[in-house]
């Protein structure tokens, strides 16, 4: 049984409470434009996707996202940079704090009208203040009306991969799609999802029988993956990279690409990884032509401060799911990274 709480704003009527002006709208524009030219191989930069685990707080999301665009200009000719700003990710079990989406205040209950308002409102922040777009998880792709005009990349996580209305949405996205390797590790399911999203598709969608152009920029991320017996297996080594190069050959799908993410398995959930396991990419990368083109990014999670906090906590700028990398190692990476490249 579903009891009816409230009816909730359709995308049109958020969108008027909450306008993306036509000069902000033009900032996405030409940083879409970039971002299809790196996926297409027309621009060599490095993307770096980086930010919070779960965009928690506005205020601090804002400082930490202003933070990146001083590192974005000083290192413009080799970096890419896109905030994460995840706004739906949930606690792993589920329990309690499910993303700004749900509880807009990580201290109070359910409140999604709140929440959706909240949410948009920030993407549209970071663009004012930063000049930046920026990254979102589409881990409801019921709700994505509600900010695409705002995003410029699109994550597919892993636990929705081999989900079909994800993948079906996915085709219909107009920016980049990341498409996360599924929990379990398997590389065939997720090239399989990179495949439907890449095809043209007639679903149902909001009410509506929709029909999409398919995205060929839909592409891999690896995450690393997790056994039975719960144990992570990371899934960035030259090896894995090679698999995927061939995979990809196999399926023959439009831009081979993928974005490694330095954390979840990939680290064994150890935020401070994330700085090898960057480095270590970056010399294969270099390492390798096949490689080279292959590669086109990191996904990286940070925020002002180190490490996270209980779910009761109030540290500004401290993540309260997963761990990140504080400010001063994130720029200290950064740095690096354009350096190395």
């Amino acid at each position: 049984m579903f009891e009816k709480i409230r009816k909730i704003m359709t995308p049109e009527e958020v969108a008027q409470k909450v306008p993306f002006s036509a000069a902000l709208h033009t900032i996405k524009k030409e940083r879409d434009k970039t971002l299809s030219n790196i996926f297409t191989g027309k621009d060599d930069r490095l993307l770096l996707i980086i930010g919070p685990c779960s965009a928690d707080n506005e205020d601090a999301v804002c400082d930490y996202v202003t933070r990146l665009a001083a590192l974005q200009e000083k290192t413009k000719d080799k970096l890419f940079i896109v905030p994460r700003v995840y706004t739906n990710k949930p606690r792993s079990r589920g329990e309690g704090y499910k993303g700004m989406l749900h509880n807009p205040d990580p201290h109070k209950g359910t409140d999604i009208q709140e929440g959706i308002l909240r949410l948009r409102h920030m993407h549209i922040r970071v663009v004012q203040e930063s000049g930046l777009t920026s990254a979102d998880e589409m881990l409801y792709p019921d709700n994505y009306g509600y900010l695409e005009d705002v995003l410029s990349y699109v994550a597919v996580g892993a636990r929705s991969t081999e989900n079909q209305q994800h993948r079906l949405v996915a085709s219909g996205v107009t920016v980049p799609v990341g498409v996360k390797n599924p929990m379990h590790g398997s590389i065939p399911a997720m090239m399989n999802s990179i495949y439907a999203a890449q095809l043209p598709s007639e679903f149902q969608y909001h009410s509506y029988q929709v029909k999409t152009n398919g995205n060929p920029l839909a592409h891999a991320v690896l995450r690393g993956s997790v056994d039975v017996f719960g144990n992570n297996h990371a899934n960035y080594h030259y090896e894995d990279l090679m698999a995927l190069s061939a995979a990809y050959e196999k399926q023959k799908l439009a831009n081979p690409a993928v974005v490694i993410d330095t954390n979840h398995s990939n680290s064994d959930k150890n935020p401070l990884e994330q700085i090898r396991i960057a480095k270590e990419v970056l010399t294969v990368k270099s390492a390798n032509d096949k490689l080279k083109t292959l590669i086109k990014g990191l996904m990286i999670e940070s925020y002002i401060e180190d490490g996270n906090q209980t779910p009761d906590g109030n540290v500004y700028g401290k993540s309260i799911t997963d761990g990140c990398l504080g400010w001063k190692k994130t720029e200290r990476l950064i740095n690096d990274i354009a350096d190395l490249l």
